[in-house]
């Protein structure tokens, strides 16, 4: 390979990367127009396409390089010079950690994911520091209460970009301060003040403020959900000032938010401070810049197995058909990889349990499905596998895994945020808890029926319960869209023998699914069942997801809340317009 190469490719790396991230804000900048056209089908749409960029592009560069090269093979040091002449290009890049991580996808696509190496790659980045640094412009304006929290709000308000008339400011800052009033306190309320991002946050059907109230007694998340009506008119619908919730706005089961971030490292050190429980991978994936979350998730694996003397273990709750969950016992991620043989009554193959992984990661998740980290050829070492795991792993992926003599490598497998399994938490919980946990889940259901989403196999064990008391499912082998779901009553028996037989009287053609059949393994557990039966009997009612459907088929995109319905200002002061959206 000819020199001077090196700084060639290097560069075209780069300048690959730039056209990639340039398409990623063409598409963010483009949110704002979309909700102000309740376009809800091209926020969709906009959403999957963003995703997809990154891939796209990794490919374009990937290809040339091939021309560049000619095909030829390139040894180590060439490699390592590569890297070298890369890395003279960063210190002045403003968004050098995802350029580094874009570098990274790159060589695994020409390498197959082989020889991944500190030397070769960026695992760790060569610029920690830079992330503290002074950023040139202000992400965030602050507001003082000079003149009364009334006149402050209407300046946040009406300093906003939207273009839509407001249905009623005057009644939502009422709200808003009613609402700090009985959180603060009338008498701390005078003496704090708000920092608000200069950008909106936009997901689904909503936009919303983000910003930090600075009190007495520290900082605290200061978030307004603005939603629009059928009418275009827009409305506060809610103002949230804890961690915890502002931890479900952004929370790893939700969709990204469409935020224009030209300087994203600076955005995830100014969302830290509201968000402290949210690793630096989780605020990325946040803002929609999934694959450089992915390089962060797999550095906060590595900075805690360097700290750690555990083993990898299964991971509890009940073992799957299709895919076998390993875990560290003080991890918060669980490892999956997909079987090499399935149970019987699982007729799929791998490539559909993959594509159903890919839906999931494409669709809006409405805060009730798992985001996932897929990973090729992923290194354990061998002393850090428990013996009956490493028979597990043997016995169930062999052909997923390959012996390194000290290392075993993993073929492929997705890292998701670990919850306990809701089968596990409902025998731990009594009274209230279990009442909280069952009404979450059925609201799981419905929400993710809403969203055009068939879990397919609903058992319990296919939930967990994060450490906010959220029920997210994460099982996805069987999941699949509303629309291609025959929903069905069980016709009547024609003979009381029927009712007896070990095989249904009726025909069941594919597609099929008999929702009363749902009562027979939820209702179950004597405590479970009267609340199922209080709480979501319709769920066991064919014409209820029939209705749904019909919905997902008009073109209705259903509202979906990142809070509680009690929470919407509508709820607890007055009435909203009823013809409102809310995401």
């Amino acid at each position: 390979m000819p020199r001077g190469l090196e700084l060639l490719i290097a560069q075209t790396i780069l300048q690959g990367f730039d056209a990639q991230y340039g398409r990623f804000l063409e598409v963010t900048s483009g949110a704002q127009q979309r909700f102000e056209q309740a376009d809800w089908h091209a926020v969709q749409q906009a959403m999957k396409s963003r995703i997809h960029l990154y891939d796209h592009h990794v490919g374009l560069v990937v290809e040339q390089l091939r021309c560049i090269t000619d095909g030829k093979s390139t040894d180590a040091d060439f490699l390592l010079r590569v890297k070298e002449h890369y890395t003279r290009l960063l210190p002045d890049y403003p968004r050098f950690e995802i350029a580094e991580s874009f570098f990274n996808s790159v060589y695994c696509r020409l390498f197959d994911h082989r020889s991944l190496t500190p030397e070769r790659l960026f695992i760790f980045s060569s610029q920690p520091e830079r992330r503290f640094r002074t950023i040139p412009r202000p992400l965030a304006k602050d507001f003082f209460p000079d003149h009364g929290w009334e006149t402050l709000l209407m300046r946040i308000l009406s300093d906003l970009p939207l273009r839509l008339p407001w249905q009623n400011k005057s009644r939502d800052i009422r709200y808003i301060i009613a609402h700090l009033t009985e959180t603060l306190g009338e008498d701390a309320l005078p003496r704090c003040h708000v920092q608000v991002a200069n950008e909106l946050f936009y997901r689904n059907k909503a936009a919303w403020l983000v910003g930090k109230l600075t009190t007495p007694d520290g900082t605290l998340p200061f978030l307004l959900p603005i939603h629009r009506t059928d009418e275009g008119e827009l409305f506060v619908d809610t103002c949230l000032t804890t961690t915890a919730e502002a931890s479900i706005v952004f929370g790893f089961a939700r969709s990204y938010f469409m935020v224009y971030a030209p300087l994203p490292a600076a955005l995830v050190e100014w969302l830290r401070e509201i968000l402290p429980g949210k690793t630096t991978a989780e605020l990325y994936m946040a803002i929609g810049c999934q694959k450089h979350a992915k390089t962060e998730s797999y550095r906060e694996y590595l900075c805690y197995l360097a700290e750690s003397d555990e083993k990898f273990i299964e991971a509890p709750g009940i073992r799957g058909m299709v895919m076998l969950v390993f875990t560290l016992p003080g991890f918060d991620r669980v490892f999956k990889i997909i079987k090499d043989k399935f149970a019987p009554q699982k007729e799929m193959s791998a490539a559909h349990v993959r594509a159903c992984y890919q839906l999931v990661k494409e669709h809006d998740r409405v805060g009730r499905m798992a985001d996932t980290q897929e990973f090729e050829n992923f290194v354990l070492d061998k002393r850090q596998i428990d013996p009956a795991l490493m028979a597990l792993l043997r016995q169930e992926a062999p052909e997923k895994i390959t012996d390194l003599g000290e290392h075993t490598v993993i073929r492929h497998l997705y890292i998701e945020r670990r919850m306990v399994p809701l089968n596990i938490w409902l025998e731990q919980v009594e009274g209230q808890q279990l009442r909280d946990a069952i009404e979450e889940y059925g609201n799981a259901i419905r929400q993710l029926a809403a969203a055009n989403i068939f879990p397919g196999d609903m058992l319990f064990k296919n939930f967990g319960v994060t450490r906010h008391g959220r029920v997210v499912f994460y099982d996805y082998d069987e999941i699949c869209y509303m629309t291609e779901v025959n929903f069905r009553d069980i016709p009547p028996a024609r003979y009381p023998e029927d009712e007896l037989a070990s095989e249904p009287w009726y025909s069941v053609s594919p597609g099929d699914v008999f929702p009363e059949e749902f009562r027979h393994w939820l209702c179950a557990d004597p405590r479970i069942g009267p609340l199922f039966e209080e709480m979501h009997a319709d769920l066991f009612r064919a014409d209820y997801w029939r209705a749904l459907q019909t919905r997902i088929k008009e073109g209705h995109v259903e509202d979906v809340y990142a809070y509680r319905r009690r929470q919407r200002f509508s709820v607890r002061y007055g009435a909203i317009s009823s013809t409102a959206n809310s995401s």
